[in-house]
């Protein structure tokens, strides 16, 4: 049987939210479409208190900027580009073009071809996330993406520094200072001053989020990110200090960052409750996170592994820290999830800055459908066809001849025919299948 030890906001005043979200989204984007960089320096100037003479770093500001980072950070931020880059790599050699011939005379392949060009947005107006650069930014260039625009928002109201040395340092071709619905909208819709891409990548608040989503079909998207997500799968074989750190870990993100724990082990969640009292009473981000946890924290108190697993594959949660002593059968049987984090020797923050897998990753039950960022994101899987020989052109011809008529497409049919009269020398009358 499944107990909630602790509940979260009933889904009835999260779709409430989500509506307010979808309805101030929706009227941005509009205006930005309709008045280009007018309304994004509006917009700028509304939410981040930032209207400079041009969003567009130019490479004497970017160059200031580095400069001003202390050595010991750009050591750190190339350490963990390092690794995201290896990774990234080993992910594109997987990928191969392919040529293959299927009959004698008929070649079929395809070829993988980076998206031409792509917005990466680094969150960044609470937190400087640095991070963010390397799993956006880096994972394009190396994808090959030959524009890269990259957007984050000023940071207590001017560029920061890290920020900007580690968009640089990824491969950044264009750097905006720029955040939010006016960044995305900006990098989406085009404006005077911003050309448009063709696909937004990047985590994000709900805002950016929604913006995401309302903009699919105009540009590309990665996935729905944002906002985040953690779940701790854990057993007695570990303790309440470590779920609690964990958990609150994640929560600290925003004011409605999910933050869940599923256990079989009653004593593990009363003493995690606890726990996570006694942390937020020494925590920094103590504001944010306890009112993620307060509106947004579940615990969750199973029977059995089987009904773990369910809870687990149920909520597709974004982030999952496994902690059990069965951390391999819960990786071979979990199918829905944006990452694993197997064991209590790592945790979610090693994937967020610097273990080298990707931190962009599907919230909101989007992991029963797709994976996170990764290079082959910015990969698009093109086909072709090509017949070298007459023979396999009238042999493939008549197959589709009589395949069209047979749907009653005497257009396509004829496309069929036309190929094997001339290289057949057949004389097939207009319309009817070629026998």
């Amino acid at each position: 049987m499944i107990t909630y030890l602790k509940r979260g906001k009933p889904e009835t005043d999260r779709a409430e939210e989500d509506t307010k979200v979808r309805d101030i989204v929706s009227a941005a984007l509009s205006e930005i479409e309709k008045t280009g960089d007018h309304a994004v320096r509006e917009l700028s100037q509304k939410f981040d208190g930032y209207a400079p003479e041009s969003f567009r770093l130019s490479q004497d500001e970017i160059d200031a900027l580095i400069a001003t980072v202390p050595e010991s950070d750009l050591h750190d931020i190339r350490f963990a580009q390092a690794q995201v880059r290896r990774f990234a790599e080993a992910q594109r050699a997987s990928m191969q073009d392919i040529e293959v011939e299927t009959l004698p005379g008929v070649v079929l392949g395809h070829r993988n071809i980076p998206v031409q060009s792509v917005g990466c947005y680094v969150p960044g107006g609470k937190f400087p996330m640095v991070a963010s650069a390397h799993m956006s930014v880096l994972t394009a260039a190396v994808a090959g993406v030959p524009r890269i625009v990259a957007a984050t928002p000023p940071f207590r109201g001017k560029p920061n520094a890290a920020v900007i040395a580690a968009m640089h340092m990824a491969g950044a071709h264009e750097i905006l200072v720029l955040g939010g619905i006016q960044a995305v909208g900006a990098m989406a819709l085009g404006t005077p001053s911003i050309s448009a891409v063709d696909m937004l990548v990047g985590p994000g608040n709900a805002f950016v989020a929604e913006a995401k989503r309302q903009l699919y079909g105009r540009v590309g998207i990665d996935l729905f990110a944002g906002p985040t997500e953690t779940m701790v799968i854990a057993d007695d074989t570990v303790d309440a200090e470590v779920c609690a750190t964990d958990l609150l870990g994640q929560a600290e993100h925003g004011f409605n960052s999910p933050a869940v724990l599923v256990t079989n082990s009653r004593e593990l969640a009363e003493l995690t409750l606890a726990e996570i009292e006694r942390i937020l009473a020494i925590l920094p981000t103590e504001e944010t996170a306890r009112a993620s946890w307060r509106d947004y924290g579940e615990i969750i108190l199973c029977d059995s592994y089987d009904e773990m697993l369910a809870v687990s594959e149920d909520l597709s949660s974004e982030h999952v820290q496994v902690m059990t002593e069965r951390d391999d059968w819960f990786h071979r049987n979990m199918t829905s999830y944006g990452a694993l984090f197997l064991g209590p020797r790592t945790n979610v923050a090693n994937g967020d800055k610097v273990i080298g897998t990707n931190h962009t990753l599907p919230t909101r039950k989007a992991g029963r459908y797709t994976g996170g960022l990764w290079v082959g994101k910015f990969l698009k899987t093109h086909s072709y066809q090509k017949i070298t020989s007459d023979a396999a052109a009238v042999e493939i011809g008549e197959y589709c001849s009589r395949l069209c008529l047979l749907e009653g497409f005497v257009g396509h049919a004829e496309q069929a025919n036309l190929r094997v009269r001339r290289y057949g020398g057949r004389n097939i009358a207009f319309g009817t299948a070629a026998e």
